[in-house]
């Protein structure tokens, strides 16, 4: 007889700005932390942290740990920086979804939750600017 292995569903936060990604994985309530890791960890150069090979490494890493929990049905929540800043997400976005994917992890729905300003909010930097 075959047995069935309980796959239990999670919730991937995906924050990826330009100047670093994190991924953290949650249980479907939100609750309890499975795996959480950022591509400050995974590279010993500031200036990587933004690009596509960390990001890759630490969706690997993640991935790994929450399927050894059990975890392989996830919604994944993507987030940029938002506000006043940029409203797409940075360069290792993509890749980490890919990562996931290959993984073996399985996709429910996707969900964009960037912060949107509703009113006139200002740049810091005063009238006339940064001055360098």
């Amino acid at each position: 007889m075959s047995q069935k292995i309980d796959q239990k569903t999670g919730i991937v936060y995906l924050y990826s700005s330009d100047n670093n990604t994190i991924i953290h994985i949650t249980d479907i309530t939100g609750a309890e932390t499975i795996c959480r890791c950022s591509a400050g960890m995974v590279t010993d150069k500031s200036r990587l942290k933004g690009t596509q090979y960390p990001a890759m490494k630490v969706a690997k890493i993640v991935a790994k740990t929450a399927i050894e929990r059990g975890i392989k049905n996830v919604y994944l929540k993507i987030r940029a920086p938002g506000g006043i800043k940029s409203k797409i997400p940075g360069k290792g976005a993509q890749p980490a979804i890919r990562t996931l994917i290959q993984e073996g992890m399985k996709i429910i729905k996707i969900e964009d939750n960037t912060p949107i300003d509703y009113d006139s909010n200002r740049k810091k930097g005063g009238r006339r600017g940064r001055r360098v």
